[in-house]
């Protein structure tokens, strides 16, 4: 006779659980999850205000030109817009000696400097002999 298949007993053991998933995998979602959907969030309400001012300014452009009737000859005269110019602060004159500190200050500045190239020290010194002649001069120009 053919063998049948033993029956199921019950000292057969059961099958093996899964093992847990990996603690890793588990968290990742957890933390990555809500980083998309508010950079999905944001970059949806982007793109609807950028849809949206667009429509604003065709709207706007279609109210700022009215239709122009072929047979009219009025012109329109548009209103220039001219920025006030702001006033100019007048400011009291500095006194002569405390522009000739400033000239030896700036002197002394400038021979701090060291030239790169001879073009740079023949104006290096042009400027220097100018502010020699200024701090000799008996009247120093005005500021």
């Amino acid at each position: 006779m053919a063998s049948s298949p033993p029956p199921p007993s019950a000292a057969a053991p059961p099958p093996p659980t899964p093992p847990p998933p990996p603690v890793a995998k588990k968290g990742f979602f957890r933390r990555v999850l809500p980083f998309f959907l508010a950079a999905n969030l944001g970059i949806g309400a982007y793109v609807l205000i950028k849809q949206l001012s667009e429509k604003n300014k065709e709207a706007e452009e279609q109210v700022t030109a009215p239709a122009t009737p072929t047979e009219s000859t009025v012109t329109e005269k548009k209103s220039v817009v001219v920025p006030i110019p702001a006033p100019v602060k007048v400011l009291p004159p500095i006194p002569e000696q405390e522009q000739r500190q400033l000239f030896k200050w700036i002197l002394e500045e400038k021979r701090k400097v060291k030239p790169s190239d001879p073009a740079e020290k023949k104006k290096l010194d042009e400027e220097k002999a100018l502010l020699k002649q200024f701090i000799r001069a008996k009247s120093v120009p005005s500021l």
